[in-house]
């Protein structure tokens, strides 16, 4: 019985030991598990995990760290497939908002246009008239002195001693006394004085006084304001020759200038609503009565006529005046319209931006497109678009950069690839940035265009300043402003060929500015400046934006000795790529009038 007891209790120990071991396995194998599973998880993160920068989503690193570029924190990308077309590039909600992208949707639009005309009241050609003398001889008095005079038909405007008129009435006389036997020769030497427009009044008044008339005086044949005078007291005259230039100001021309790309819109008895620049608040309205059949080669503008009565004089000519026409539509309203802001132009192609949306996020990829009509602020679009795709109609500018920078296809760079850059942000070594060659020709821009341009041109100078006087704060402020002044600018001022010119000339100027708010030194920023200025001078050469001189200035020592330019509003050099170290380094190339 003793013997029995004792194996039960070894058996109950054995079962103990047996599962205390059982339990202790099961607690590795599941401790193994979760382990391996850890390390699995973390080696996924390790290899698929990626981080970027929210700026420039062409920025990739496989762990946390900050952007070469800007230097801010890199945002974890959560798959590496978000750009489902290779040829896009990827832009974060955060990017999009820095680079105050905007996007439309197109749309099937009213292609109607407004179009906002220029121009001037001018004197109607057919009232415009001159006054010559009918005799010859000296002015011996002048009843009409100065331009802007008034006169009447029928008054005496001047007084002229004529010697063939005095020896003709000496003829009259003579053949008045044989009148009765040769009657046909009296009336020769009457009809004689008749040639020089003396009336029957005045031949008989000289026959009944027997007196000579030595100042003949000279009528006014019409009625009006004097614009030119051109004769003065004693001066000698041939007949026929001009006095005075008058003219009837009771009807006046109102002509506006049409540019070349708005020819087509423009047509004869269009209604117009007009304003004079100096008879504010006033609104006038007219039709087209006639439209030039030739372009001015010089200006590429023709005229288009309003004729209009004077009432009061209140319509002067050379008074500035601007107008709209709405123009009639004349293309199918199932075109497909987008706002000119969306449309990129390099002289050759036309591009936009096209927005794609996928699980992963949003990318944007370049799109060719062939231009319609030009609606004023919209382009018609023929070919390459479809009816409710999205483009970015803003902000287009940094999308290109970043698919520049990213070797996608961009605007000046259609086939892709590796680009260099020359942005040295927060000290670290890049590239150097070449120096590119820029073309400019002269081009003839209104004056709204020429006035947008101030501000820009502004900035500019206070950054050469700046550079100068080795002020890196002062100088990035600067670049900063003329950033915006840039984006601030209005494509729709520029028309045809200077259109084509600004996109080149500020897409350039944009590319080299777009960073300057990162940049950590003041070297970096006259790095950057050689290329600012080179495209600034374009500018100026090309639309002459500026009323006073400007001095082209040259340092023969920078860009590694291959010399570099900048403008100045001053013909003192102030040498901004050396600053005070060398500050009157260089010397005045051109001076842009």
């Amino acid at each position: 019985m003793k013997k029995l007891t004792l194996n039960r209790y070894v058996l109950v120990a054995l079962t103990l030991v047996i599962g205390i071991l059982i339990g202790v396995f099961i607690s590795y194998d599941s401790a193994q598990v979760k382990n391996h599973s850890e390390i699995d998880n973390h080696s996924n993160t390790s290899v698929n995990q990626q981080y970027t920068c929210s700026m420039h989503p062409q920025i990739r690193k496989n762990e946390p760290s900050v952007c070469p570029i800007c230097g801010m924190d890199l945002i974890p990308l959560e798959s590496d497939s978000n750009e489902i077309d290779p040829m896009s590039v990827s832009m974060s909600s955060t990017a999009m908002q820095l680079a105050q992208v905007q996007t439309w949707m197109v749309e099937q639009g009213n292609i109607d246009k407004s179009i906002r005309l220029n121009g001037k009241v001018q004197v109607d050609e057919r009232l415009l008239f001159t006054q010559s003398s009918h005799i010859p001889g000296r002015v011996e008095k002048l009843s009409v002195n100065f331009t802007g005079e008034f006169i009447s038909q029928g008054q005496v405007i001047a007084y002229v001693y004529s010697p063939v008129l005095v020896t003709a009435q000496e003829e009259l006389f003579e053949a008045q006394k044989i009148k009765d036997s040769q009657p046909a020769l009296f009336n020769a030497t009457k009809e004689k004085l008749k040639n020089w427009k003396l009336t029957d009044k005045q031949i008989e008044e000289i026959i009944r006084s027997g007196k000579k008339i030595e100042q003949f005086p000279i009528l006014a044949n019409v009625t009006g304001y004097v614009t030119k005078k051109m004769v003065n007291l004693g001066d000698y005259i041939k007949q026929g020759d001009t006095l005075f230039e008058v003219a009837d100001l009771s009807t006046v021309w109102i002509e506006f200038d049409v540019y070349e790309s708005d020819i087509i819109w423009i047509k004869k008895g269009d209604s117009v609503q007009y304003r004079v620049q100096s008879l504010s608040g006033k609104m006038f309205n007219g039709k087209i009565s006639y439209i030039d059949p030739v372009i001015d080669p010089k200006t590429r503008v023709a005229k288009a006529r309003i004729e209009t009565t004077n009432k009061d004089l209140a319509l002067k000519p050379e008074m500035f005046t601007s107008g709209t026409v709405e123009a009639k539509n004349t293309i199918s309203n199932s075109s497909l319209t987008v706002p000119k802001t969306a449309v990129m132009w390099t002289g050759k192609r036309s591009v936009v931006y096209v927005m794609q949306k996928t699980e992963q996020g949003i990318s944007f990829i370049m799109r060719e497109v062939r231009l319609g009509a030009d609606l004023g602020d919209r382009y018609v679009i023929e070919n390459g678009l479809q009816l409710g795709e999205e483009i970015a109609v803003n902000g287009t500018f940094s999308i290109d950069a970043a698919a520049q920078l990213a070797g996608k296809p961009s605007m000046m760079n259609p086939e892709g690839g590796a680009v260099m850059t020359g942005h040295n942000h927060g000290g670290k070594k890049t590239t150097k940035m070449e120096t590119m060659p820029i073309s400019s020709k002269k081009i003839t821009i209104s004056m709204d265009a020429k006035n947008a341009f101030q501000p820009l041109f502004s900035d500019y100078f206070a950054l050469k300043v700046a550079l100068s006087m080795d002020d890196f704060e002062k100088a990035k402020v600067a670049g900063i402003e003329m950033k915006t002044s840039l984006g601030k600018m209005d494509m729709n001022l520029f028309k045809g060929e200077a259109h084509m010119q600004w996109m080149k000339l500020s897409s350039s100027l944009n590319s080299n500015l777009q960073h300057i708010e990162h940049l950590g030194d003041i070297k970096t920023i006259r790095e950057l400046f050689i290329n600012i200025s080179t495209s600034v001078i374009a500018l100026a050469e090309s639309f002459k934006p500026i009323s006073l001189p400007i001095y082209v200035q040259h340092c023969p020592l920078v860009n590694s000795d291959k010399g570099a330019d900048w403008l100045s509003q001053e013909k003192e050099i102030l040498n901004p790529y050396f600053g005070l170290a060398m500050l009157t380094c260089g010397e005045i190339t051109k001076t842009i009038e």
